[in-house]
Parts: structure tokens; sequence; C-alpha cells
């Protein structure tokens, strides 16, 4: 089986993409030693999935590929988008949602979507897969699966939250399984 690294630590993210991917061996950083804080310093979420997927890659020599990924509310000009794990200055997921929330307080707007872009270097060749899932925010949390923004989105067409979906629907319709779901159908002709 062909070894594909996940340029991530995140718990969350890794569970629901190994749902996914079933004909490669994917490997997490923990799984590879690789134990260093890779910087989003970048505007855009290709440039910064660029770069984790590069920095590994060099680590490790092994295809590796990284997504970065953000929920923008459209009634925040699209905030906090690229900085949506840092949103509240930290990364805390706690107090990045408690910001959306606080934020969107006074506004009649609560439209937004999750964006993700997976960057794959596989065989030394780059390629990148994009995943885009439209919501709305709801003013409490609701649900006890997922992370990050996931118990106050609830996406089109549904009435539950991310948190309170089974992993296999939201895999099937999230912005991560939509760009996952791209790269998988890639890798198939080539493993």
């Amino acid at each position: 089986m062909t070894d594909l690294v996940i340029a991530s630590n995140n718990k969350g993210k890794i569970k629901e993409i190994k749902e996914m991917i079933h004909t490669i061996h994917l490997l997490s950083l923990n799984d590879i030693g690789f134990n260093e804080e890779i910087p989003e310093p970048y505007p855009t979420f290709a440039e910064n999935a660029f770069i984790k997927a590069n920095t590994v890659h060099h680590f490790c020599g092994k295809n590796v590929f990284a997504d970065d990924s953000g929920i923008c509310v459209n009634a925040l000009n699209g905030e906090p988008g690229v900085i949506s794990a840092h949103y509240s200055g930290e990364r805390n997921d706690e107090k990045n949602l408690q910001k959306i929330l606080n934020n969107l307080r006074d506004k009649t707007d609560n439209t937004a979507y999750y964006f993700a872009v997976i960057c794959l270097i596989w065989n030394n060749e780059t390629y990148y897969f994009e995943g885009t899932c439209t919501g709305i925010i709801i003013p409490n949390k609701r649900g006890t699966n997922g992370f990050g923004y996931d118990p106050i989105f609830i996406p089109d067409g549904y009435n539950q939250t991310f948190a309170e979906l089974p992993l296999t629907v939201k895999n099937t319709i999230s912005h991560r399984g939509i760009a996952v779901k791209k790269m998988i159908d890639f890798l198939k002709d080539k493993v």
C-alpha cells in the first residue's frame, strides 16, 4: 500500500480524512516524526497549503498533502477566512467561535461558507483541489462532533450543524470532504 503523509496533527481532521481514504496508507506528522510548527503566513489558502505540504515533503521525501481551510462569513466581509484557526488571536476553537458570534450579534445576514484547498505533492509534482460548503451560522452551539466552528454551522439543505451530523454525512458535503474526494478521484489513476 502506498504511503501518503497528511501534513497535520489535528486529530479531528485526520479522523475525517482516514474515513475517506482506504486504498492508501495515511501517515500523520507524528507518524513520520515531524513535530515542528509550520507557519501559515500567507494571505491565501493555496499558499498556506503549499508551504505546509512542501515543508513536510522536504522533511520526509514522501508523497504528502496539506490543506488550509476556513470559514468565511458574508456579513463580516469574508472574515475570518484564512485566519480562521487564529481568529481570536490564538489557536483556540472556543474563543474563535465566540468571536464570530459576538461579531454577528447586530447583523441580519448569517450566511457563511467553509472553503478548503488541498495541496498534494505526488511524485514531486504539485496539484491543488478545492471544496466549498455554504450554509448559515446559528447563535448557539449544537452538537459534540467535529471541531472548530462546526457547532455553529448548518450546511444548506440540512437542519443539523456539522457537529450534529454523522461523520459519514459531513464527509460527503463538507468543504474538506469535497476537496478530499477530488484528490482521491485523482489518485485512483496513480495507485
